[in-house]
């Protein structure tokens, strides 16, 4: 069983910067592919940046957040980030870590075996 409890959510302007973090329990956490998904009010829950186990080699990103986000993961601390720049309004939505049973990192929410509770992201104009 993993846990994850995210943090760092808040209240933004545009062309500003956070940095999500997802701290996960247990001790084994390398073993798991970590992703990073949102859901905007009215829509459905979307991929938005996933890491590989192990040291996190393999990173994908979803086209709208490629060259702003980065993920990445600090296997001393059992914390993934999420470093997002450039926000913009279309940006807001509650953010949600996932963890899966896997080495490989995947974008698809239905591999994901754990999920934390969501941290909001508000990006005003």
């Amino acid at each position: 069983q993993v846990q994850l409890v995210e943090s760092g959510g808040g209240l933004v302007q545009a062309g500003d910067s956070l940095r999500l973090s997802c701290a996960a329990s247990g001790r084994t956490f390398t073993s798991y592919a970590m992703g990073w998904f949102r859901q905007a009010p009215g829509k459905e829950r979307e991929f938005v940046a996933t890491i590989s186990g192990g040291s996190g080699g393999w990173t994908t990103y979803a086209d709208s957040v490629k060259g702003r986000f980065t993920v990445s993961r600090d296997n001393a601390r059992n914390t993934v980030y999420l470093q997002m720049n450039s926000l913009k309004p279309e940006d807001t939505a509650v953010y949600y870590c996932a963890a899966r049973g896997s080495w490989q990192h995947a974008v698809s929410p239905s591999l994901y075996d754990y999920w934390g509770q969501g941290t909001q992201v508000t990006v005003s104009s």
